[in-house]
């Protein structure tokens, strides 16, 4: 592997470059027209420009990845996350092009994308899934049969769906037929498939996740993470170490991760995700995302290992330097998300240009961000300016260094969500661990009426 184009933007980007400039790698960067100016433009030995603005006229565009590819003699392929990165379709053309794909296999990224198949795969490996059907439904007589078999609340979820998105939670048989209707319509419009299944939905379960990572032959597991955090499904904080779980669910969740990597042959870093119910103490599959995550750099920090260095070695033919028996965690790590959203306006984007950005530092802390002062952030791209991340010997001092550490973040020019972040982390729920993933919506809104209240 000599010449990497990374197929992305953003502290992702960055974080790329970076693993490649170590391994000796040539990086190109790829950028939109309003990117011109980015830090992961800075960051790689070589950029060129793609188009226009919106992702599917720049980023999104393959015919115009696949003509820098051949043009600026690259030789592999990194993904990142989001845009391209689960999209089996592109990482086969790379491939064809006699490229280097840095991640699983297009087969693979297939059956883990479709949620319906990978709840077929994880049955077969013998990994736990939440109750529901075997498939797809549609017709009312087989949505009623598995609506009796396992109870109200239902989620209904787009077998193609992803990151959060195409999901409908149903009370009552009532509301049943019109949601099943609505999500297929709006599955079909975000992932261009109307396939749904249903799944009994776990109103107080916790979000924990495996990082696993495999060659293709042998996998291994990096522990867990807690993500139950949630706003609109979407991730506020992560965190790795100690995650107050019972020792034979963790040990399951690990388990059963690593064998259903090794079921699909799998080659890189990727996540095997759960919902942990506590009511119940069981564990089940949901999905498995087949790429490298935003929260990462928790799993980085507890088990001291370079994920994104190992998935460039795996992917350039080395067997997988990683044995389970030499990877132990220690001590704890929080990660927080700071986006450019305002909190107080219903997390309203708030694009403009940064005129003042000020990093905190110090002992093990760390921030990943494709931003400086001066940076424009743009209206068309995810809104996360930077992730700041902590580590401590135990759970209490990783909260106290990462508050102590948004104490010393300043950015303006743009409002940011580093204020709500705090006042999550500084909730005696939070403290304590007693959280779950419909924990957050209720919290903010009884914050709210608290503060309204005081004025």
């Amino acid at each position: 592997m000599r010449k990497l184009l990374i197929a992305n933007r953003g502290e992702i980007a960055v974080r790329i470059a970076r693993a490649a400039r170590e391994q000796g790698i040539t990086s190109v960067a790829v950028y939109s027209e309003a990117d011109a100016q980015a830090e992961h433009v800075k960051a790689a030995d070589e950029a060129v420009l793609l188009g226009p603005p919106p992702a599917g006229a720049s980023y999104l565009d393959t015919d115009k990845l696949l003509a820098v590819i051949v043009a600026n003699g690259v030789d592999a392929v990194h993904p990142g996350y989001g845009f391209l990165s689960e999209n089996a379709d592109f990482a086969e053309a790379v491939i064809d092009a006699g490229v280097t794909w840095v991640g699983p296999s297009p087969s693979a990224i297939r059956e883990m994308g479709d949620k319906v198949a990978a709840r077929k795969s994880a049955q077969a490996a013998g990994v736990p899934t939440v109750p529901g059907s075997d498939g797809a439904v549609s017709d009312p007589d087989q949505v009623r049969t598995v609506v009796e078999e396992i109870g109200f609340p239902v989620a209904i979820k787009a077998a193609a769906g992803g990151g959060g998105r195409g999901i409908r939670i149903v009370e009552q048989e009532s509301e049943l037929a019109p949601a099943i209707s609505t999500a297929q319509a709006e599955a079909r419009a975000a992932f261009g498939s109307a396939e749904v299944y249903l799944e009994r939905f776990v109103p107080r379960a916790r979000h924990i996740e495996v990082q696993v990572f495999g060659d293709g032959e042998r996998a291994v597991h990096l522990g867990l993470r807690d993500c139950s955090v949630q706003r609109r499904r979407q991730k506020v904080v992560e965190e790795a170490g100690d995650l107050r779980l019972p020792e034979s669910a963790a040990l399951g969740m690990c388990e059963s991760a690593v064998a259903l990597a090794v079921a699909v042959g799998y080659k890189g870093a990727g996540t095997v995700e759960y919902l942990y119910d506590e009511t119940r103490g069981e564990y089940y599959f949901i999905e498995m995302n087949t790429r490298i995550q935003v929260e990462h750099p928790v799993t980085e920090m507890v088990y001291g290992q370079d994920l994104v260095g190992e998935q460039l070695r795996v992917a350039a033919g080395q067997p997988l330097s990683l044995h389970q028996d030499q990877l132990s965690p220690r001590g704890h790590a929080i990660e927080v998300r700071i986006n450019a959203e305002n909190a107080a306006m219903g997390f309203l984007p708030s694009p403009g240009t940064i005129e003042r950005f000020d990093l905190p530092a110090g002992p093990f802390v760390r921030v990943d961000s494709g931003f400086v002062a001066g940076s424009a952030v743009a209206p068309y791209y995810d809104s996360m300016l930077a992730k700041v991340i902590a580590w401590g010997n135990d759970r209490p001092s990783a909260l106290a260094r990462l508050l102590r550490a948004l104490g010393e973040l300043r950015i303006e020019g743009v409002t940011t969500t580093a204020d709500f972040v705090e006042s999550v982390l500084r909730s005696p729920e939070f403290a304590a661990g007693q959280f779950h993933t419909t924990w957050l919506e209720p919290w903010m809104a009884e914050r709210t009426e608290r503060e309204s209240v005081d004025v």
